[in-house]
């Protein structure tokens, strides 16, 4: 990493129960310090929970925290990453059906695509339609579509802010 440090949020839309403290100790370990999360029902779906913490951390804390989530079965979970003085921001969205998807991020939080899969869209594709779906799935259009009723489920849940000291 070069050093910088950023912040970002985690937000655990749905876990069954017996996955909560499993996911703690995965996230506590890539964020290199303890983190207990307050577990709330999850509205969106009963029988589930839902948790979400502000973190602090070097550059590239997102990744980890991502990497370190995926595959786990039912969860449905987001990670953010504030862009730092040398690194792009980031979001990683996953679900169960969808598995995982990362795209970079400007500085107000939008989804931004590279020039160059934009332009292999637009030269490769004669179908405005597959335009369309390319340009969607670069945008991750799938997972906030399957995300957006657990996003709302959460919205009286403070947040809390951890630091990562070292």
């Amino acid at each position: 990493m070069n050093g910088s440090n950023t912040r970002g949020v985690l937000f655990v839309h749905s876990s069954p129960r017996a996955l909560c403290p499993h996911l703690e100790w995965a996230a506590s370990d890539a964020l290199g310090s303890p983190l207990q999360l307050h577990w709330t029902p999850q509205a969106a779906s009963p029988g589930m929970f839902r948790a979400e913490v502000a973190w602090m951390g070097p550059a590239g804390t997102g990744a980890r925290i991502a990497s370190a989530l995926r595959g786990w079965e039912h969860l449905r979970f987001e990670v953010t990453e504030e862009p730092s003085i040398a690194c792009d921001g980031g979001r990683w969205s996953h679900t169960p059906s969808l598995g995982l998807f990362h795209a970079q991020t400007d500085s107000a939080g939008n989804v931004v695509i590279p020039e160059e899969r934009v332009r292999a869209a637009l030269l490769e594709e004669t179908n405005p339609e597959r335009v369309k779906e390319i340009l969607a799935l670069a945008l991750g259009t799938a997972w906030d579509e399957e995300l957006e009723p657990f996003r709302y489920a959460g919205d009286d849940v403070p947040v809390r802010w951890l630091h990562r000291v070292g």
